[in-house]
């Protein structure tokens, strides 16, 4: 670990630098610099081929191509210099503009433009598209791919144990039985359900000026259509164009983003704790790593470490998007800055939730069904049987159903003997006994196989 991960004060940036290290690029100051970089070239290229600012010609295809690769080719060294910039001007987005400005100025087809580098733009017009084209890029090339590789495997294990029988528990006491598999299966269909609300989550843009309405564009252009060109420009950046705003995009697509990923990672708060569960009832083993210590005082432990860590890093991120949702739609009158510094903390948020894909990931490679104590709870829990013996004398009008096996079987221990014992004595069809008499607390699983085989 270098030394600078070992005085870093966020873990992301610290102990798990390495598991955030895909949103660096995107979240850090750096990323940040970077897409406000792209947004003032395709600005500038924006308006270069907009006919009606006769005093911006558009650029040859060379010069345009120069232009960009300022965006595409910037380094760390350039946000650098940019942070050089800031420390004169102590503004982040014009700095931006004197960094352009310093690197065309010496160019014969792009220094004439100097002056079209942030032409009519408020710092909010650069900001919200920024910040749109980061969490756009973090969650379609880092969070989407790492979701989905979750729900494949978490998938990929409601198939191969579809058909092995396990003991529920409601309310934490023995309930009808289930299967692991399909108790799997239930977590991949709500993530799924998540995944495509997320999928349909726009990324807003606007870039309309100091208060949402083109007034200085209109002033210095009047016969150009600024809703238009701006909608186009947006889009140009694979962006949702929002035609309404204040100084600031509203940041409801960010509310509802978080939102999004906050249900996500909800679910599978839940799955960690019912996996942790499972694994103190002795339902799942867990590989064991060599060299790897489970207790600094108690060597036989191997404890569930990822799915804490998982359930631990997934809290600390909902706690952010919560907050991110509740605060950033909310800006009073025109524009107030609260959301600057907040919206700092997006790759936070993020890069905790992808500490946590990550240990959820390494957890659920390391474990194994078995079924041999899975078999053994199943065993000792025939009591589950009086809901389906009830149900099925209820079926033949046999007087009080429920109350004769609440009797037999509240608070009572119960064998297989002494179920198929009372179910001997049912006046029922012979055919119905019989389904009764053969049936068994591993056999009681109703359509829970195809179920999971059907996620």
């Amino acid at each position: 670990m270098s030394d600078a991960a070992l005085t870093a004060l966020s873990p992301i940036d610290g102990r798990y630098a390495g598991k955030a290290e895909a949103l660096r690029p995107i979240f850090s100051e750096y990323g940040l610099i970077r897409a406000r970089v792209r947004v003032e070239v395709e600005w500038l290229l924006a308006l270069a081929a907009e006919p009606g600012i006769t005093e911006l010609a558009p650029f040859p295809d060379a010069a345009a191509a120069r232009l960009r690769a300022l965006a595409e080719g910037f380094t760390v060294a350039d946000a650098g210099r940019v942070k050089a910039i800031e420390r004169t001007t102590n503004h982040d987005v014009k700095a931006v503009e004197y960094f352009i400005k310093e690197r065309l100025k010496d160019d014969a087809e792009l220094g004439p433009a100097l002056e079209f580098v942030h032409f009519a733009c408020t710092s909010e017009d650069i900001n919200n598209l920024s910040y749109a084209l980061m969490l756009q890029e973090a969650y379609t090339r880092v969070i989407a791919p790492k979701t989905a590789e979750t729900v494949d495997t978490l998938r990929a294990m409601a198939h191969e144990h579809a058909a092995l029988p396990m003991l529920s528990r409601t309310h934490g006491q023995t309930a009808s039985p289930s299967t692991v598999g399909k108790e799997i299966a239930n977590v991949v269909a709500r993530l799924q359900r998540q995944v495509a609300v997320m999928h349909g989550i726009e990324f807003p843009g606007k870039i309309n000026g100091a208060v949402g309405n083109y007034n200085a564009h209109v002033v210095a252009y009047p016969d150009v259509d600024w809703p238009a060109l701006a909608q186009r420009f947006v889009e140009s950046l694979g962006l949702d164009f929002n035609a309404y705003t204040t100084q600031i995009e509203p940041h409801d697509g960010i509310a509802e983003l978080c939102d999004a990923q906050r249900r996500i990672n909800t679910i599978l708060v839940d799955l960690c704790r019912d996996v942790w569960g499972y694994i103190s009832l002795g339902y799942f083993k867990q590989a064991v790593k060599a060299g790897e210590v489970g207790s600094s005082t108690m060597p036989h432990k191997v404890n569930p470490i990822d799915f804490e860590n998982a359930e631990g890093n997934f809290g600390i991120a909902n706690a952010l998007l919560g907050h991110f949702s509740e605060k950033l739609p909310i800006s009073r009158w025109q524009r107030d800055l609260t959301d600057s510094t907040v919206l700092r903390a997006l790759g936070t948020a993020f890069g905790h939730t992808l500490v946590a894909f990550e240990s959820l990931q390494r957890g659920l490679g390391k474990l194994s069904a078995n079924p041999a104590r899975l078999a053994e709870d199943l065993d000792a829990a025939w009591e589950v049987l009086a809901e389906p013996v009830q149900t099925v004398m209820r079926r033949h009008g046999l007087p009080n159903p429920y109350e004769q096996l609440k009797a037999l079987t509240r608070g009572q221990g119960i064998t297989a003997e002494s179920m198929r014992e009372f179910i001997q004595g049912l006046d029922l069809p012979a055919d119905a006994k019989a389904r009764l008499l053969a049936l068994t607390p591993a056999g009681y699983i109703g359509h829970a196989t195809s179920l999971a085989r059907d996620v």
